[in-house]
């Protein structure tokens, strides 16, 4: 894919759709949003991924264990209710963790619909 090239998503492949759809069916779900990046980021600002309280989840906003500790958080914001803001970034100890090796930081808003 080219740089600058759009990507348009199916309504089976797009997150907010697919929240959509998850809500009309009475699931219980939150919506990741990354608001912020800085230097090399594997998703841009506004990339989604809903998670429903099974752990379903659809969409991006990282990729490897960036989106699986984003989708552990949406467990607690969907028990809970209180939107958290996540960051992730190669100065913090915790990126080569989860595989944020790429030598930039993001911030993941999570917050729960409905």
């Amino acid at each position: 894919m080219a740089i600058n090239e759009t990507v348009v998503l199916d309504a089976e492949r797009d997150p907010l759709l697919t929240a959509e759809r998850w809500m009309k069916q009475g699931r219980h779900c939150a919506i990741a949003t990354v608001v912020e990046t800085w230097g090399s980021a594997p998703r841009p600002v506004g990339s989604h991924l809903v998670i429903d309280a099974e752990g379903n989840f659809q969409g991006s906003v990282s990729g490897g264990c960036v989106e699986g500790a984003v989708i552990s958080e949406a467990a607690d914001v969907i028990a809970d209710g209180a939107p958290k803001m996540l960051e992730f970034g190669v100065a913090d100890e915790t990126a080569w963790r989860v595989g944020l090796s790429c030598g930039g930081r993001i911030r993941v808003y999570v917050e729960r619909l409905g």
